[in-house]
């Protein structure tokens, strides 16, 4: 029996109004335009030209939707080599736009321009952008909000409203200069000059009073706070007085949601979390503040970077013509700057939603296990000049003692073409060369060597990566950040990784997936990931002095059988070196 024409016509209406909208059309392609160029910023009353995209610090917001296409062409206007990454987006099969210098493409020379073209693939949260070369991070990043697909809600009640929450690094200095110092004379750089929420240090500072982020908000709402965590060296806590936070995201994936005073975040890091505001007008304004969580023995920045929570007044009340700032302010209590435990208790809160919808597809089989160190270590004076590194010598850091040198062409370039012959070997050592008590006394030797070493995996390897921290010039909290894939933490711990009776301890159901996770101070944390995106993909601490100093490694992941398992080519305007 054939169907009427009637019933026919509006069951395509139907469909093409309400079901492909969702699919079909779902997926958009977004350009952005980021000219790279100087503008004058002022802040704790210094003046200094900084390198912008756009002319805005921090730098413009990225919004797409998951699945939607990104091409953001970036123009090179200063006499830097620039590039830029798209911290924690996967890149499947777009290697050559991840971003890193020397790693998957040559940097982009003054003059010069490069699309980045790459597709968002089941990610949703927040993510950010930023420079990948030298120290140009400290004022070069910026937001990635990626919303769900059309018509796909949260696993959480829709927020009133939505607001980027940046923690940044401010320098009166130029940063360039700072770190060419460090790397001259083998010693720590000088530390940062204030702590910054989207590019503001706060009232706290000397001369910030009027650059101070506020926060506006209604009574009885709930807000969606993105945490980014853009700062170069430190870890930090952040907690807003009287008001308690929900976690949901980290790193762009939900976790079960939980209630927390306080947020420990990683540079690299990103967290959504969720604000309820207080049911009535509180006749009181609120402190944001953030300071560091340091377990070094270097120099750090300690100050506290302060932003305020205000609640709008009433109106028709006698509340409106109250002023703001004869309001009481409260301050919120923030750990010691020390307290790992309280580090530990956060990270072990950290688990997977693992439902149907956003299920945790942590590998149960392994392919291949890897034990790295990370850590600092020292490298030798260069003759006829005094070093300011550990007696004399010259800081340095490394993974399984291997100090990373960046070769002055492409990593990824030397792979696809087959060319790595003088560029790089593939040799990276899966254990320490010279195992020893990693987190106990440290050796007389602290000296570390140099080498451009890769790690290759087959297309598909599931891996299990152990990293170890080291008391080698003390231990220190590392967070890693693997590019190209989101990894499984399925365990974590202090002292030394026993390989008989710690996976007994990992978590296999539910463990939070994420792009960069920290190493504990003087422990240890066990990864599982799994190897389908081809390409090569750095892996370093986002302690940017310690990538400085050497501490990454990359890996080489092949080309698997299938057309969608390759290695697309690379664009015509790829840079040179």
């Amino acid at each position: 029996m054939g169907v009427p024409t009637f019933l026919r016509v509006s069951l395509f209406f139907f469909i093409t109004m309400f079901v492909l909208p969702n699919h079909a059309f779902a997926s958009v392609t977004r350009h952005y335009n980021f000219d790279i160029k100087l503008q004058n910023v002022t802040r704790l009353c210094h003046t200094k030209s900084i390198i912008t995209a756009n002319g805005q610090f921090p730098g413009p917001r990225i919004v797409a939707r998951e699945g939607d296409r990104l091409v953001i062409k970036v123009v090179n206007h200063v006499k830097n080599n620039v590039s830029i990454h798209w911290h924690g987006i996967r890149q499947l099969q777009t290697g050559w736009a991840d971003g890193p210098a020397y790693v998957t493409q040559c940097p982009i020379q003054t003059g010069q321009t490069y699309v980045y073209n790459f597709t968002i693939v089941g990610q949703r949260g927040t993510l950010w952008w930023h420079a990948h070369i030298s120290w140009l991070r400290s004022t070069l990043y910026g937001p990635i909000i990626i919303l769900p697909k059309r018509g796909v809600p949260y696993p959480f009640a829709k927020p009133y409203k939505e607001v980027p929450i940046i923690f940044g690094e401010w320098w009166n200095a130029d940063t360039e200069a700072v770190i060419s110092q460090a790397l001259q004379t083998g010693g720590g750089p000088n530390v940062s000059d204030a702590y910054t929420i989207n590019g503001l240090p706060g009232l706290l500072y000397n001369c910030s009073a009027k650059e101070t982020f506020k926060l506006r908000v209604k009574p009885g709402k709930t807000y969606l706070l993105r945490l980014i965590n853009a700062a170069l060296d430190e870890e930090l806590f952040f907690s807003i007085a009287n008001h308690t936070l929900k976690v949901v995201d980290v790193d762009a994936l939900y976790v079960k949601p939980f209630e927390t005073d306080t947020i420990l975040i990683a540079p690299g890091q990103t967290s959504n979390v969720l604000l309820k505001t207080k049911p009535n007008f509180p006749n009181a304004t609120f402190f944001m503040t953030a300071r560091p969580y340091v377990t070094g023995q270097g120099t750090f920045d300690n100050s506290t970077v302060a932003a305020i929570l205000e609640y709008e007044s009433p109106s028709k009340t006698p509340h409106s013509t109250l002023s703001i700032n004869k309001l009481p302010l409260f301050k919120p209590a923030l750990p010691l700057l020390n307290d790992t435990s309280f580090a530990t208790k956060f990270s072990n809160k950290l688990r997977s939603l693992a439902n149907a919808q956003f299920p945790a597809n942590v590998p149960k089989n392994v392919d291949k296990r890897f034990l790295f160190t990370v850590g600092l270590g020292t490298s030798p004076c260069h003759s006829n000049q005094t070093c300011q590194g550990p007696n004399g010598t010259r800081f340095s850091a490394s993974v399984n003692n291997i100090s990373f040198a960046l070769p002055n062409t492409a990593l990824l370039q030397a792979h696809f073409s087959g060319q790595s012959n003088g560029v790089y070997t593939s040799n990276f050592p899966t254990t320490p060369l010279i195992p020893f008590n990693y987190t106990g006394t440290p050796p007389n030797n602290t000296m570390v060597s140099k080498g451009t070493k890769l790690v290759v995996l087959p297309f598909n390897t599931s891996v299990e990566l152990i990293m170890q921290d080291t008391s080698i010039l003390g231990v220190e909290s590392h967070p890693l950040h693997l590019h190209g894939f989101n990894f499984f933490v399925v365990g974590q711990g202090f002292g030394n990784f026993d390989p008989n009776t710690d996976p007994a301890n990992f978590n296999l159901v539910d463990p939070v997936e994420r792009n960069t996770v920290g190493v504990p101070s003087g422990g240890w944390v066990a990864i599982r990931f799994l190897a389908d995106n081809p390409g090569v993909w750095f892996m370093h601490c986002h302690l940017e002095i310690h990538t400085s100093w050497g501490l990454r490694m990359a890996w080489v992941v092949l080309d698997g059988k299938l057309p969608n398992q390759k290695l697309f080519p690379p664009p015509s305007d790829l840079p040179k070196c």
